[in-house]
């Protein structure tokens, strides 16, 4: 039995809303066990024998069909997150929001860690990003999360299906 978490992209904005109730019910119905929602951002922790492609695939087909909108995930081993959280390479303050970018797509983590090596290069006043492994990291500044130069690229179409980002508290509840 491994345990998972499961990170829904666009749950509970734009019009798609989710009841954590609701949630954690398909969840149950598709056969996993210890199922536990987090927060109403589309956060769940759950334990399944299924391999890994057939339950993303299987997750994001109910999710479609239950809730009628069109459902994607990044999927993560439980046990890596405590680790993706240590990692977090800079220091934490009141006035930056800390990000993790999960993907499920390589070339697509490929195309965002180059634009994080090259806001790294350039002036990061601003904001700054770091891949490390399977995730980026980023720091931005609170209040701009939508409008900077990194935030506009995770928001393109071409990313939407196979990225999904986390605050870093957020990440810590779902330890």
């Amino acid at each position: 039995m491994t345990r998972w978490a499961a990170l829904l992209r666009g749950v509970n904005v734009n019009g798609i809303t989710i009841r954590s109730a609701e949630l954690k019910e398909l969840f149950v119905s598709l056969g996993h066990g210890d199922v536990r929602t987090v927060l109403a951002s589309g956060n769940v922790v759950f334990d399944s024998d299924d391999p890994a492609g057939t339950l993303k695939a299987d997750i994001e087909r109910a999710l479609g069909e239950r809730f009628g909108y069109d459902a994607w995930i990044v999927l993560v081993p439980h046990g890596s997150l405590e680790t993706i959280v240590e990692r977090y390479p800079w220091p934490e303050t009141e006035e930056t929001h800390p990000y993790v970018v999960f993907g499920s797509d390589e070339s697509a983590l490929a195309e965002i860690a180059q634009a994080a090596g090259e806001l790294d290069a350039g002036d990061s006043a601003l904001e700054r990003a770091k891949r490390d492994g399977d995730v980026v990291y980023w720091e931005c500044p609170k209040g701009s999360s939508t409008d900077t130069p990194f935030a506009k690229l995770l928001a393109k179409a071409r990313f939407r299906s196979v990225t999904t980002t986390r605050n870093l508290r957020t990440l810590r509840k779902l330890l």
